[in-house]
């Protein structure tokens, strides 16, 4: 039997710049700030704001060339995706390829804080990029 999601880790929010969109989650919102990271592999920087079990992830491009650049370039500033956390992520995605549901990454990569995610593709989704997380 499979099992469910764990609980929702995060909404990705495309913005053009962590600097600019930080006081907005951080002192009109009042949410706490837990720090920035880049990850490379996915060409983004992406800052964590805390709302209860769930955080915030606010993703910048670090160039021109990546997903999120061309995303921002074609849909603006928004939500990118939303990720639920899942345990034993390579099984998931075994199981999900046998619904046939299609998938952005086969397998697993790295993610920010040391995370393993993969993306399921929003036609098979209700039109919403979803990533897992374990």
């Amino acid at each position: 039997m499979k099992k469910a999601v764990k609980r929702i880790s995060h909404i990705g929010i495309a913005v053009r710049s962590i600097a600019e969109s930080r006081p907005f989650y951080e002192e009109t919102l009042g949410l706490p700030y837990e720090g920035e990271e880049e990850v490379p592999s996915q060409q983004v920087r992406v800052a964590f704001f805390r709302v209860g079990e769930v955080r915030i992830e606010l993703l910048e491009p670090l160039g021109e060339g990546g997903n999120m650049a061309r995303f921002l370039e074609k849909r603006g500033p928004g939500v990118h995706h939303i990720a639920y956390a899942v345990e034993d992520l390579a099984a998931r995605l075994a199981e999900i390829r046998e619904e046939g549901l299609r998938l952005v990454d086969r397998d697993p990569r790295p993610g920010a804080h040391g995370a393993s995610i993969a993306f399921l593709h929003p036609r098979d989704t209700g039109g919403v990029l979803t990533e897992l997380c374990e």
